[in-house]
């Protein structure tokens, strides 16, 4: 079996936080990556390493994939056409020591019925632009007229600005200004919205703005490596099913991957259990993601070097979207027996990272 994991923000961001790193305990991590071949790249998004493993180029229509990974049958009768695609999820933009942090769903709660409340106010004003549609509670969809004289719009995927300043970003990645005015009359709209009014009178985070990102239509068909893609995230569904690859649900661990997955077959697993305990810089649930007793060190890491080294497994790609750079390591068997290759903690892998990277 030949193998790719792909783990968003794997390592800890912050190189010298010895409350994340000191005695972390993932000794089958540390080993696999000593012994193994890394090679780094500019640091990207999530979306962007799985469109890059999908084999579609920079500026990918994120938009349009990820509807088509969100209904289970992998049927999206609105993509067909040349239907034009952002994606607009909701957040909750707020002022902290004089920046515009991000908040998404990772840090607020929002129900169906809210919702499709506010974007039934979306789409009563912005009804010659488009229409928004919502898949889920918390992921939102303008599908927009190809006559609304819009032109290219470039935002970072969600992923790469959640907890994150965004000022400078809703400037400069906004292109075109009928978008722009659209982004400014949707907060206005949302702001006075009875749903944000309520939710605030319950002491919870206001719905004030949206993320417009990742537009374009639906390409053509390109043939992927893989032979299944198990994952939760709608964006890897997508992709996989524009290529005509089988989806699956994550499995609960790797021997649960090798009890349903032939020998001889290629597989990409993109595990997201770190993502959110980075984006919010929680380091204590970063190490239970990680390292605890349910962690992905003993669901996956220790029973894959395992595999590795009794030939179970032929090839394991590790792949990780980190602050530090976009990460591969290639695992092969032959390495994994260079015992004079030791492992070191991730804290000092970390160092070494952000060193290079200044």
């Amino acid at each position: 079996m030949q193998l790719t994991l792909l783990i968003p923000e794997l390592i800890w961001p912050e190189p010298d936080d010895r409350d994340a790193f000191d005695d972390l305990d993932c000794p089958a991590l540390n080993l696999l990556l000593a012994r193994s071949r890394m090679t780094r790249r500019p640091p990207q998004s999530l979306e962007a390493t799985l469109t890059d493993a999908f084999g579609h180029a920079e500026g990918a229509p994120y938009a349009a994939f990820r509807l088509l990974g969100e209904t289970d049958d992998g049927q999206a009768p609105l993509l067909g056409g040349d239907a034009w695609w952002l994606c607009s999820d909701p957040v909750h933009l707020r002022f902290h020591q004089e920046s515009l942090i991000l908040a998404d769903s990772g840090s607020f709660d929002i129900a169906l019925e809210e919702a499709q409340s506010l974007t039934d106010e979306l789409n009563r004003h912005f009804s010659v632009l488009g229409r928004f549609h919502v898949a889920t509670a918390d992921r939102w969809y303008l599908q927009l007229d190809k006559h609304a004289g819009l032109d290219h719009f470039d935002a970072p995927p969600l992923s790469a600005v959640a907890g994150r300043s965004v000022e400078r970003l809703l400037t400069a990645s906004s292109h075109a200004q009928n978008l722009r005015q659209l982004l400014v009359d949707a907060q206005m709209l949302l702001h006075a919205h009875a749903t944000n009014r309520k939710r605030e009178d319950e002491g919870r985070m206001p719905i004030n703005s949206l993320w417009l990102w990742g537009a374009g239509t639906l390409p053509p068909r390109i043939e992927s490596r893989f032979d299944g893609v198990w994952s939760s995230n709608p964006l890897a569904l997508g992709l996989a099913r524009a290529a005509g690859v089988p989806t699956h649900p994550v499995p609960a661990d790797a021997n649960a991957l090798f009890a349903h997955a032939a020998r001889d077959t290629r597989h990409l697993v993109v595990l997201e259990d770190l993502l959110t305990a980075v984006h919010y810089e929680n380091g204590e649930a970063y190490r239970i993601a990680l390292a605890g007793q349910n962690g992905l060190e003993k669901r996956w890491f220790a029973p894959l070097r395992k595999a590795l080294v009794n030939g179970r497994i032929t090839d394991l790609r590790i792949e990780a979207s980190t602050a530090y750079a976009a990460l591969d390591w290639q695992c092969r068997r032959s390495d994994q027996l260079k015992l004079w290759r030791r492992p070191q903690p991730l804290g000092e892998l970390a160092k070494h990272l952000a060193k290079d990277t200044a």
